[in-house]
């Protein structure tokens, strides 16, 4: 064998080694993913699925209390979530959560996108409608 084959072989041993380690001492109920924000998204051990989920659950589960606040009420990093009726009816409010580039023209976003720099509300048409609809029957219930 040459040092590069040895060498590789090594490697590539090592890494099955680490693998299955990884693999044995990982504990599910700290696991967490990735939202694709960045930010690590923390699974509580009781799985949920989404036609179990609240509105208010899945809130959590997206991370809007991330950048909304806990009692999402806003913080220096997104406006409030309370209120929207004056804004928004249950459909359009779903249509924002799936794609909220193209409410950017509005003189309200206007306003934000100079309040909130740098922060980008994340679309989420890859998500179930029936969970934005929950969603969105939540945070219109909330005043």
């Amino acid at each position: 064998m040459t040092k590069t084959q040895i060498w590789s072989a090594a490697f590539l041993g090592i890494f099955i080694i680490l693998f299955f380690l990884q693999k044995f001492t990982q504990d599910d109920n700290v696991a967490s993913t990735n939202t694709g924000m960045g930010m690590p998204q923390s699974q509580s051990t009781e799985k949920m699925t989404p036609s179990d989920a609240s509105g208010e659950v899945l809130v959590k589960q997206f991370n809007c209390t991330t950048c909304h606040g806990v009692n999402l009420q806003g913080t220096n990093m997104a406006p409030a979530l309370v209120g929207l009726t004056s804004y928004y009816d249950r459909d359009k409010l779903i249509n924002y959560l799936r794609n909220p580039n193209s409410y950017l023209e509005q003189d309200r976003f206007k306003e934000y996108k100079n309040k909130f720099k740098n922060i980008v509300m994340p679309a989420y048409g890859n998500k179930d409608v029936k969970e934005l609809g929950k969603i969105a029957d939540y945070l219109l219930g909330l005043n």
